[in-house]
């Protein structure tokens, strides 16, 4: 039988199809039979704009409008905040519903006079000095100042000089810190002890960030500060905090506020962990087997390139990373994990494959990336120039303190085998493009979409970091147990590894002076803040080790 003969009517089988399903009815007003009240609480709930100037409007016939914000709106948003500490709603959606609240603020604004009491209570929010990472103070902004707090977000990298001026030229009660690098928090630690130095202990601070743990700031920081200092685990813990702050009335030191979740280790870095002296090599002999065979040097130095199929390298987007961890879509309720997966497939999947064909042209993919001939040195990592002998600079990892005692410096050839190994880098981009459209969602009020723009932008990179060292691992020829299944690649079932500057195993950013220096990634855009930090925010580095035995590990 010839396969192009089609042996059925396409049509038939395609109402066949659709025979049980009943339309839907869009002519039926959700807010039908609601009060005014219920239908703006729902507007702010359920996160629909439709309409809602509409009962503004009949709102206003009854209500002053700072009393339809105050006695209406702030409770759709309180019940907005009750759903999601309850578990029973997504973090996307409670943007939508932020959406919403500025809309309509933005709307009843024109309409009233400012006056003394029309705010709950005021925050400056600032990342700290050296750090650029904004999304998680910026969700707090969101939430404040939708819950009828005046905010001053005075952006990212901020020193202190700037952060105490900005407070006293905006008059707020309170100080918010954030940071996501382990340095942050002892710059935050820094930060705390001049405002004791300058007498400014009244201001009471919420600490916020992945590298924190509740522990270090209610213990160790509290006993530095003078005044009050706590931590917000999440934009909603920070609004609780503020609520209790300002039941406290002066702002004095006097009180505690107890935390109502419990103490848990947040993000893959703890305070503490990156202390030079505890690393040393201390004349254990390597854990690692050394390597009987190396690799060929595919080349010599860095190379670079810029053309890519986003589509093709879209692909290599870890949807679990993204969809759970950056959009933070989580299982509702009594959902089973079968069901929870469908619901993602349903309701999570068309908004990726938007995002994918809206930022195709606003993400900028590019590489550096290259090898190099090295050898360890006990926990040093020895990058010579292109005679493989003269000392072109030098990487010092941190040694696991017990355990195994693991180095990254062990996968090498040491310098007493007198033979050269391999190492390769790589640091790759998708341009600054994505942060700005991020800043422009942000600044308009399309919070939702802010948040949805920059997961794609943080996991696109990381896709493209793992596509380049797929390509790497070919090149060095280790592509001898690449995986069918790109579940298995994103679990690093391959030959090798790929150690990112800053994670567990490395560390210390500084060390990416080094790989600077080596790649020269100004070509593509990318330079180091003065904390060794890449910029644009969307890009990762690399070493590329090539040893069957290298696999992630922490450094405690």
């Amino acid at each position: 039988m010839d396969d192009k003969v089609c042996t059925y009517d396409p049509l038939i089988e395609l109402m066949a199809k659709f025979e049980n399903v009943k339309a839907v009815d869009t002519s039926v007003d959700p807010f039908a039979d609601l009060t005014v009240e219920d239908a703006l609480k729902k507007h702010i709930v359920d996160g629909i704009k439709k309409n809602l100037e509409h009962h503004l409007e009949e709102a206003l016939t009854k209500y002053e409008p700072l009393a339809v914000i105050n006695e209406v709106l702030l409770g759709g948003m309180k019940t907005v905040g009750d759903l999601f500490g309850a578990g029973k709603m997504q973090l996307p959606f409670v943007l939508q519903s932020a959406e919403v609240m500025k809309a309509a603020v933005a709307y009843l604004e024109p309409k009233m006079e400012r006056s003394e009491g029309s705010e709950k209570g005021s925050i400056l929010l600032a990342t700290v000095a050296g750090d650029v990472h904004d999304i998680g103070k910026n969700l707090v902004d969101i939430i404040l100042s939708n819950n009828g707090y005046r905010v001053v977000n005075i952006g990212i990298k901020q020193p202190i000089n700037n952060i105490l001026d900005k407070a006293r030229e905006h008059q707020v009660e309170v100080i918010g810190l954030s940071g996501l690098l382990v340095k942050s928090t002892l710059v935050m630690r820094d930060n705390l002890l001049e405002m004791n130095e300058r007498g400014l202990e009244g201001y009471p601070v919420i600490l916020g960030g992945a590298a924190l743990t509740r522990a270090y700031v209610e213990e160790d920081l509290r006993s530095v500060y003078r005044g009050r200092v706590f931590y917000a685990q999440d934009a909603f813990e920070g609004l609780r905090l503020m609520e209790e702050i300002g039941t406290d009335g002066d702002g004095s030191a006097s009180g505690e506020l107890e935390p109502d979740i419990e103490s848990r280790r947040v993000g893959s870095h703890r305070v503490g962990d990156i202390d030079p002296s505890l690393y040393m090599f201390d004349g254990v002999k390597s854990p690692v087997e050394v390597v009987r065979h190396i690799p060929g040097l595919p080349f010599y130095g860095a190379k670079r390139t810029v053309k890519f199929d986003i589509f093709e390298l879209y692909k290599y987007i870890n949807t679990i990373a993204l969809w759970r961890g950056q959009w933070q879509f989580r299982k509702q309720g009594e959902m089973t994990n079968p069901e929870f997966a469908g619901w993602l497939e349903e309701n999570v999947r068309p908004v990726f494959e938007r995002k994918q064909r809206e930022l195709a042209t606003v993400l900028r993919p590019a590489v550096k990336w290259g090898y190099f001939w090295v050898q360890s040195s006990g926990n040093d990592l020895i990058v010579y120039q292109e005679d493989a002998q003269t000392e072109r600079c030098r990487f010092t990892f941190p040694r696991q303190r017990d355990g195994k005692r693991l180095c990254v410096a062990d996968f090498f050839r040491p310098v007493e085998s007198e033979e050269p190994d391999v190492a390769g880098f790589s640091i790759v981009t998708v341009g600054s493009g994505v942060s700005e459209l991020e800043r422009q969602q942000f600044a308009a009020g399309d919070y939702q979409e802010y948040l949805f723009t920059h997961g794609m932008g943080v996991e696109t990179a990381e896709a493209l970091a793992e596509f380049w060292h797929q390509q790497m691992r070919h090149e060095l020829g280790i592509d001898d147990e690449e995986p069918n299944d790109m579940r298995l690649l994103f679990s690093a079932k391959y030959h090798g590894a790929r150690y990112s500057f800053g994670y567990p195993a490395c560390p210390n950013l500084e060390d990416q002076r080094q790989l600077m220096e080596l790649l020269q990634p100004a070509d593509i855009g990318i330079e180091l803040s003065e904390e060794f930090m890449l910029v644009p925010e969307q890009s990762t580095s690399a070493i590329i080790v090539h040893h069957p035995a290298a696999k992630y590990f922490n450094v405690r």
